[in-house]
């Protein structure tokens, strides 16, 4: 295969890039280091560009100094520098129609300056990764069947050093042992790719194969991976293909045109955060978009990646009036491009990597979101339910007294429960802006409040789907998320605090434990109603169940009034064991509960052979497995 001189791509890299179909442009474009000749390759694709050079502290950024040549007629401009690794760079380019100039970051830069400076880094990715173990079982970790806990976090104020400072490094051992700790099976970054402004959280992307370099160097966030990696914790990454910002240095107005996003603002300009759209129908677009999905699955290891806003991508009219938006050639709101890049992305991350998952953050009806590509779906393996999310947390804000009235917003979702493999998310936007912390949004005296949260986690636990809750609520964190602060560690001095956190790691380990709770999650038959009617009451009883018939059952109080003598129907007579109480002292609770175990007698009830009697703890949650199968 010959390569184009001057450059790492050969003319099938060249013609797949044309395409839309080089999801491994990594390999060639940006810097790459020759150790041999102590130089490095440049490669950029400006097509519309009349002059490219890199310019660097190697050169004293003179534009005369290491010009770059076209590629064929690729759009591709490259050429060789000596500049060594740690040496800053930019491209400095001149528009071929209207001699624009510009000093540009390299878009597939592996490493950028720390902002607010925003020159390019040459560096390498050599790492001796050590989670061989971990990669051989990652696809039985990562299965529809198997417990999926994930612990959402912003790696910038989860934990600060004594210094105030946050690391890759330092902060790799104590995450890994705290997420293990607490029972997760998974932790979810918030974006970790380079962005300028720490506001925005991460979500205004600017680097798309360079995670920040506020806290360290590639090999650093390598190095994190591979330590949760070994503590047997998935790592899963923010990835934001639906908008990128408007900075000098970065995509937009690339070449002097529209390179990146599309040109007209009805299609290329973001109206809710003031950002530019992709060019979704862009062939060299689909190219760098894929390139950049498949990049954190190979070169550091990522078990999946949440996919950011799609609903944002897949409707033209999204946050639009009428007039404000162009329709697709059929005359829709569908935007039929990247409709078919999310499509392409999720085959080609599932044919290169079949035990990762790809997850969506997709927040309407759309059909399909989780279902495969060959059975008219997106491809994603997971999506995010956002109904259930803003349904629960609008029940567990009510008075009590008033939940009897909205008994709909908990049973809802098993309507459609099953159209999505769905994920639970209980998320970081849910703690912001206002919304209060979730300990804080619950009603009643501070008792109330977390007998409430407690309540809401076990709710969690024993509905269908993935898990996924931010950091902060598992220990009942009573202020809003600040992404310039840390969680509230001191808290966990206080009992009703420290009761929260082992709540959720007894959660934790009873769902991985239990098949019955974790196994059909995503699969019809795991989840049964043994009654959803008690609205009077704001009593919910369910079971799950596993392939194997395994059986949890779950009876939950969605008041302060403790309930003695409550029957429910079970699927068969004997003795039933309490597993959990959410209400137990340990917890902060009152104690209330059954004893150790209940009897079922052969006496139907709620169409079930078998009915126990059972005591209710006030705002509290009891789980069941008959004998057999607790021991």
């Amino acid at each position: 295969m010959t390569t184009e001189r001057g450059s790492l791509l050969s003319a099938d890299d060249l013609w797949l890039l044309n395409e839309g179909k080089h999801f491994r442009l990594y390999d060639h474009l940006g810097s790459h280091l020759d150790r041999e000749s102590a130089t490095t390759r440049f490669a950029v694709l400006a097509p519309d560009a009349g002059e490219v050079s890199v310019v660097g502290d190697f050169n004293g950024w003179d534009a005369a100094a290491s010009p770059l040549r076209p590629v064929a007629r690729s759009g591709v401009w490259a050429g060789t520098a000596p500049a060594p690794r740690g040496a800053r760079y930019k491209y400095r380019i001149v528009s071929r129609e209207s001699r624009y100039t510009v000093l540009k970051a390299d878009p597939f830069a592996r490493m950028h300056e720390t902002p607010p400076k925003t020159a390019s880094i040459v560096w390498d990715l050599d790492y001796a990764w050590e989670d061989g173990e971990w990669m051989a079982r990652r696809a039985a970790a990562n299965a529809l069947d198997s417990p999926i806990s994930i612990y959402e976090l912003h790696l910038g104020s989860w934990r600060r050093g004594e210094d105030g400072g946050v690391s890759y490094r330092a902060i790799a051992a104590p995450l890994a042992e705290y997420a293990a700790g607490t029972g997760f099976t998974h932790v979810e970054f918030l974006p970790l790719m380079e962005h300028p402004f720490a506001g925005s959280w991460g979500y205004q992307t600017t680097g798309y194969f360079a995670p920040t370099s506020r806290f360290g160097a590639p090999q650093d966030l390598m190095f994190l991976i591979d330590t949760l990696h070994r503590a047997g914790i998935g790592v899963i990454l923010d990835w934001v293909p639906s908008h990128f910002p408007t900075d000098e240095h970065g995509l937009a107005f690339f070449d002097g045109t529209h390179l990146y996003e599309h040109a007209d603002p009805r299609q290329g300009f973001h109206p809710d955060w003031k950002s530019a759209i992709f060019n979704y129908g862009r062939k060299e677009v689909r190219s760098f978009l894929g390139s950049s999905a498949l990049f954190w699955l190979d070169r550091y290891h990522a078990d999946g990646l949440r996919v950011d806003a799609v609903a944002s991508m897949l409707y033209l009219d999204y946050s639009r009036e009428p007039g404000e938006w162009i329709p697709n050639p059929q005359g829709g709101r569908e935007n039929l491009d990247a409709i078919s890049l999310l499509r392409q992305i999720n085959t080609e991350a599932y044919r290169r990597f079949p035990d990762v998952q790809m997850i969506a953050e997709e927040s309407t009806a759309w059909p399909g979101v989780a279902r495969p590509v060959d059975a008219g779906g997106l491809g994603f393996g997971l999506k995010w339910d956002m109904g259930w999310m803003h349904d629960t947390l609008a029940y567990f804000a009510r008075d009590p007294v008033h939940r009897r009235f909205h008994h709909d917003e908990l049973t809802f979702r098993m309507l459609y429960a099953y159209t999505e493999n769905f994920l639970l998310p209980l998320s970081h936007d849910e703690v912001v802006h206002g919304k209060r912390s979730l300990l804080e949004k619950m009603p009643g005296d501070d008792w109330q409040k977390f007998a409430n949260l407690r309540l809401l986690l076990a709710f969690l636990f024993v509905s269908a789907g993935k898990k996924l809750l931010f950091m902060g609520d598992e220990i009942g964190e009573r202020r809003e998320w600040n992404h310039d602060g840390e969680i509230a560690w001191d808290l966990l001095r206080s009992p009703p605090h420290a009761g929260v956190r082992r709540l959720v790691a007894d959660l934790n380990s009873l769902y991985r434990a239990r098949p019955a709770l974790h196994r059909k999650d995503v699969f019809p038959g795991g989840f049964e109603w043994i009654d959803c009617g008690d609205a009077a009451g704001s009593v919910l009883t369910l079971l799950r169940t596993d392939a194997e018939g395994r059986t949890v059952a779950a009876a939950l109080n969605f008041t302060p009034v403790p309930r003695e003598g409550y029957r429910i129907g079970l699927p068969e007579p004997g003795r039933w064991r309490e597993i959990f109480n959410s209400d137990a002292e340990v917890y902060g609770g009152t104690g209330a509960g059954n004893l150790g175990a209940v009897a079922a007698r052969p006496e139907p009830l709620h169409s079930r052979p078998a009915s126990a009697s059972i005591t209710l703890p006030p705002l509290g949650a009891v789980l069941f497995a008959a004998e057999e199968s607790a021991r």
